[in-house]
């Protein structure tokens, strides 16, 4: 019964002075054990381990407050001891009827008082411990939600106006985070009386690193407009894709995105426009309901260099709307295949009028399962 240094298990003996104290005090002494033998429980030594008291040692109103401080296995001479009882029911661990003859059995139960109070002790370090960790993981997640809040406030204002009408196109959309902030982006801006730009992009993963992307993005998109002389319509689209493609291969960040971007001539009534594996397809909507998607495809921005993306373009009718959405809108249509939850797509973007219609419209319940944005490009209103 030697403690954890190698030091001789001290063991505190309560009883009164007199041959009964002396004999015990012989019995539980060995090469392991030493015993303090005292009258009373203030007279305990500090480094006592473990307590043997005998009832008649210690008055009723004490057992709680030693059963509190140490482990104690109390003895007594008979069972029909009367003191044994609020003893037994302050919580003191064990008793022993005549000590002194079972000597062996009184040392297993101290043995066994000791190893479960050590480990108790143990245990209550260890649940401090990971209540103090648990504060500061609570701290943290605390701090970080609020530089997430922050970035998404951030990431709102870079986004453009929605609403806006730009060379007879009005640009509507709307932008949910799955949390604070997103991996979805878009912006549109004009160039001229003749010529507006615009992207939609969906940058794999959604959170943080993600949203910091999109500020690449726009970055490039502002980049890429300074230097619109040197592009033609057709061209613009492809050639910022494959700028894009190189930054994400070069910065070694490990993400990709999926980006349709477009040109529209206001003129020729004209869309020119690249894909980089858009997912779902935009779809072209005219007044009397026919609905088709865009052709074409490409592959996604950031997994492959020196990818050239192809150059489409498609002729608008008088009246046309167009609808783009990230591929988090296929979490909220019913369907097990991708062909199922695109038609089912399609016919609530036929049944609705705009994309609040079309959020609407969605299985939404509770939190959203990835990024959620919609967009119209609704158009010719100077027609």
């Amino acid at each position: 019964m030697a403690d954890e240094q190698g030091k001789r298990l001290l063991i505190g003996l309560i009883d009164l002075p007199g041959s009964r104290r002396d004999a015990l005090a012989n019995l539980l002494t060995d090469e392991r054990c030493a015993v303090a033998a005292c009258d009373g429980i203030a007279a305990l030594p500090s480094r006592v381990a473990v307590v043997v008291a005998h009832v008649e040692a210690v008055s009723s109103h004490e057992w709680a407050r030693l059963a509190e401080r140490l482990p104690t296995v109390v003895v007594a001479e008979s069972r029909g001891d009367e003191c044994l009882l609020p003893a037994v029911e302050a919580g003191l661990v064990d008793y022993l009827i005549s000590p002194r003859e079972h000597g062996s059995v009184l040392r297993s139960l101290l043995k066994r008082a000791a190893e479960h109070h050590q480990l108790a002790h143990e245990h209550a370090k260890a649940r401090a411990r990971l209540e103090e960790l648990n504060e500061h993981l609570e701290t943290h997640l605390a701090l970080l939600r609020q530089d997430q809040q922050a970035g998404g406030q951030i990431q709102q204002r870079l986004l453009p106006q929605s609403g806006q009408h730009i060379n007879g196109v009005s640009y509507e959309y709307c932008l949910s985070p799955s949390l604070y902030l997103s991996g979805d982006f878009l912006e549109y801006q004009a160039i001229d009386e003749r010529f507006s730009l615009f992207y939609f992009a969906d940058v794999s993963g959604h959170g943080a690193s993600s949203a910091f992307v999109t500020v690449l993005l726009k970055l490039l998109f502002a980049r890429a407009i300074r230097h619109w002389e040197e592009h033609t319509p057709e061209t613009f689209g492809p050639e910022w894709l494959a700028l894009l493609n190189r930054e994400l291969i070069d910065s070694g960040i490990g993400k990709h995105a999926t980006v349709m971007c477009g040109v529209m001539d206001r003129d020729t009534r004209t869309l020119h426009y690249t894909l980089g594996a858009q997912l779902p397809m935009p779809v072209l909507v005219t007044p009397d309901g026919e609905l088709r998607e865009l052709e074409g495809s490409g592959r996604p921005v950031g997994l492959f260099p020196d990818t050239r993306y192809p150059a489409y373009r498609v002729a608008l009718p008088e009246r046309f709307r167009l609808w783009l959405a990230s591929d988090g809108v296929l979490e909220c249509l019913p369907g097990e295949a991708l062909e199922d939850r695109t038609r089912a797509l399609h016919q609530r973007i036929l049944s609705s009028e705009d994309v609040q219609g079309l959020r609407r419209g969605l299985a939404l319940d509770g939190e959203l399962p990835d990024d959620l944005t919609l967009m119209t490009l609704t158009g010719f209103h100077d027609g």
